[in-house]
Parts: structure tokens; C-alpha cells; sequence
């Protein structure tokens, strides 16, 4: 039988707290779990933007239902102001402020045959992450939007796809891939894959009268060495080149190319205590070229206005002014029978300052009998050892703790770090931070 995690709040604690924002999984959801859950807050709320700090009562659901393949989120949060009065307008000022009431939709997981996901894209990636990683539409709760994944296996050949914004032209992704040698019963080379991606960015500045498009054209192949029910493992190659519009030069023009060849290793239930599965690249990377373009930070980095100077992300690539090497490499697992899962992903190049990028993301639901935890980070721009535990303008995060009173009965308070635009559409970001305290009743049947 399947197990269904339904929450409820009865009360949130007095204090500082938002509601249920931004609870964006960290890729967890990438890799798929059983289950639905109904989430719930009553409470208040103390949102720090611009150096003002105002208060708010919060009401807030996030149910989350499975039903075999599929999956359906919703997100209600409204905040009331304790010393203005009224609903926080800023939530609700569009027509699509409502129509994101519905976060997600999803048919099946990602890497099955068939896997759809409308809403919110908490963690999309094409093939192997070389161009599209782990990206998400939702990096500030204020601007979250509406997107598509779609991705069909038919054996032979398939297609991957992402799209961050239904609303308009924002990123836009296709992998395509055929097996060429599938219907023959040969070891090994019967699963031999060869992909093409092609994924864009038409609109970065979100202004319809500029072409100022960014694009990300690839190859890859993939070989899978061994397939058994407890062992996997797989070689890959990757190639990539970008194309798009330099503000600083104020014209389009070809930018660099890089390639990478990695390795995949998988162990499937160990003994009942683990499920493991790792990856690791080298890196070679041209002028003028950043491998996963459109990762966890691309949302924040696509477009921003600095004391007044327009910035895209892609006038970053000319400061890449000599060709690097580097390492990639990623951790996936769930111990002791999946009472912990985590997440971690780390790239640095070999002799470039502040090259180096972190995703961490964990989640403990009963590993202790009177706790539970769960956390996302992420981390941009890292040179020293000292940077990874700074939160600053490089980082965005998530962490959660609660005390079981009973088995079924948790006190919560989660702390939020993350970025808000000071205007809607100004593309000025500040620090926003957020502290989410409440008290769950919990039942599983």
C-alpha cells in the first residue's frame, strides 16, 4: 500500500513567518518520491525588503496530492498587513497572480517514458545538464511563473523539453535523441544514445522592443556500460557552444564553446540501507563560455539593473578571457531505507578566481523519532572554503527544523533566504528574508 502523508496545521507559534513560500525542493523532486501532502499555516509574518521590515499575519496551503503518476501542487499564501491593513497587493495584482494558484500539475517522473509538469519547475534539466540544469522559474516567490516540461521515450528516439514562462517568450529548451543501433539485441550498444539540444532565452530583459536573445546550441553521447537491478553505470560526452546579444557591445554575436566527458555510477538498494548515484566530469571549456547556462541562479542572473547599468548574463562570458579546465560533480541518495535524502552538486574551474557553484539539498523526515529537517542551498561565485558558509547576495536558502511534540504533532520554523525585485519588472533585486514558524498535526495512511 502506498503511504499518504496528510498535514495540517492547527496553530502556527507567534513570531516571524511567512507562510508556505518558496519551498522549492532542491531537485529532490527531479528523482521522484511516493506520497502526497497537505501543508498548512496560520501565523505571522516579518518580511524584510529594502531595509524595511513589515509585519503580516499569514494564512497559507500548499497541498501536494499523488495519484499514481499523477502529481498536483497548489500554493495559496496571503498575507494580511498588520499595520496597513489589507491583503499584501503586491501577491495578488494580475490576473496570473491567480492562475499560479495552481503550482504544479505532473503526469509520471522525470527519466520515465513519459513525464509532463505544468506550474512551477523546481529543478529542469536537459540530457545531462550541460547547457539546462537543475533550473527553476521560482528563484523569487514574487515572480514566480507558469512552465512546461514534457519528455516522451519511444525506445529508438525521444525528445526532453522545458519551457520556463507560458506567459511569453522567456527559456525555451529541446533535447532530441536516437538510439540507432536499439532494435539490435547487442550488449551494451543496444542503448547507445546520440542527443542533440538546442535551449534560448528570446526575451532576457523581458522588454518585447529589444533582441537581446541568448541561445545555447549542443551535442551529446551517452553510453551505458552496465545495467543490472543493483549496479549502473554510464559514460557520457557533451559539447556546447552560445550565441546571443552582449550589452557591453551592444550587438549579437557568437560567444565560446566547451565539452565534457563524465562518468555515472549508480548503486539501487543496497542491502535495504542505501541508493546511491553519483557522477563526475572533466571539463573543457573555451573563452568566453559557462557550462550549465541556465542553472538554479539563471532566473536572478538573466537580467539585472546595477546603479543604473543594465547587465546581462551574458556579457559575464567576456570577462572568460583564456581557456580552463575543470571538475563537475554530483551526489544523489537515499539512507537508511530512505530515511534521508540528499543532494549535492559542486563545479570549479581549475585556475579562475571565484568560479566555484554549489547545490546542497537534504530532507529527514523521521530519521530521529523527535525530529524532522529538511534544506536547499544554493551558492554562487565561491573561491575560498569560508564562502560556502556566508549568506549573501550569491546565495539563496532554505532551512527547516521541527520537534515532534508526538509522533503526529511537529513544531516547525523554517528560515528563508532568498532575492525579491524591488519594483515588478524594475530587474533590481534585493535580499529578502523570511522566517516561517508552525505547528503541524500529521497522519499517514
Amino acid at each position: 500500500m502506498k503511504r499518504i502523508n496528510l498535514w495540517v496545521v492547527v496553530i502556527l507559534l507567534g513570531g516571524a513567518g511567512s507562510g508556505l513560500s518558496q519551498y522549492y525542493d532542491g531537485g529532490m523532486g527531479y528523482y521522484g518520491q511516493e506520497g502526497g501532502r497537505f501543508m498548512g499555516g496560520l501565523g505571522f509574518a516579518s518580511i524584510s525588503e529594502g531595509g524595511e521590515t513589515r509585519n503580516y499575519l499569514s494564512v497559507a496551503f500548499r497541498p501536494e496530492f499523488c495519484f499514481g503518476k499523477i502529481g498536483v501542487g497548489l500554493n495559496i499564501n496571503l498575507l494580511y498587513d498588520v499595520e496597513g491593513g489589507g491583503i499584501r497587493a503586491r501577491d495578488w495584482d494580475s490576473s496570473y497572480d491567480y492562475i499560479r494558484l495552481l503550482r504544479y500539475l505532473r503526469y509520471g517522473r522525470k527519466m520515465d517514458k513519459t513525464y509532463a509538469r505544468i506550474g512551477t519547475l523546481d529543478a529542469a534539466r536537459l540530457g545531462h545538464g550541460f547547457i539546462v540544469n537543475y533550473f527553476t522559474n521560482e528563484a523569487s516567490y514574487d515572480n514566480r511563473k507558469i512552465g512546461l516540461e514534457l519528455d516522451l521515450d519511444f525506445g529508438e528516439y525521444g525528445f526532453e523539453s522545458a519551457v520556463s514562462n507560458l506567459g511569453r517568450s522567456d527559456l525555451v529548451g529541446l533535447r532530441v535523441y536516437l538510439r540507432p543501433m536499439y532494435t539490435l539485441d547487442i550488449p551494451v550498444l543496444k542503448n547507445f544514445a546520440m542527443g542533440a539540444t538546442y535551449a534560448a532565452d528570446f526575451d532576457p530583459d523581458v522588454n518585447a522592443g529589444s533582441d537581446d536573445g541568448i541561445s545555447v546550441i549542443g551535442g551529446d553521447l551517452e553510453l551505458p556500460l552496465v545495467r543490472s537491478p543493483v549496479f549502473t553505470t554510464m559514460l557520457y560526452f557533451d559539447y556546447a557552444h552560445i550565441r546571443g546579444y552582449s550589452s557591453v557591445e551592444h550587438k549579437s554575436r557568437i560567444f565560446g564553446a566547451g565539452k565534457a566527458l563524465g562518468l555515472y555510477a549508480g548503486i539501487s538498494n543496497l542491502f535495504g540501507l542505501a541508493e546511491v548515484s553519483a557522477r563526475i566530469e572533466r571539463r573543457w571549456l573555451g573563452k568566453e563560455f559557462i557550462a550549465s547556462y541556465f542553472d538554479p541562479f539563471y532566473e536572478i542572473d538573466r537580467f539585472r539593473i546595477v546603479s543604473g547599468d543594465t547587465l546581462h548574463k551574458a556579457d559575464a562570458l567576456l570577462g572568460v578571457t583564456e581557456e580552463t579546465r575543470g571538475i563537475f560533480g554530483e551526489l544523489y541518495g537515499g539512507l537508511l531505507g530512505n530515511k534521508v535524502r540528499l543532494l549535492g552538486m559542486m563545479s570549479r574551474l581549475d585556475s579562475q578566481p571565484h568560479s566555484g557553484k554549489l547545490h546542497l539539498a537534504a530532507e529527514a523526515p523521521d530519521l530521529v523519532p523527535v525530529l524532522a529537517a529538511h534544506m536547499t542551498y544554493d551558492k554562487g561565485y565561491i573561491e575560498k572554503v569560508g564562502d560556502l558558509f556566508s549568506l549573501d547576495d550569491r546565495s539563496v536558502a532554505r532551512l527547516g527544523l521541527g520537534y515532534k511534540l508526538k509522533p503526529y504533532l511537529i513544531v516547525y520554523i523554517d528560515y528563508i533566504w532568498t532575492y525579491v525585485e524591488t519594483e515588478e519588472g524594475s530587474h533590481i533585486y534585493r535580499q529578502q528574508r523570511r522566517i516561517e514558524p508552525k505547528m503541524v498535526f500529521s497522519y499517514n495512511f
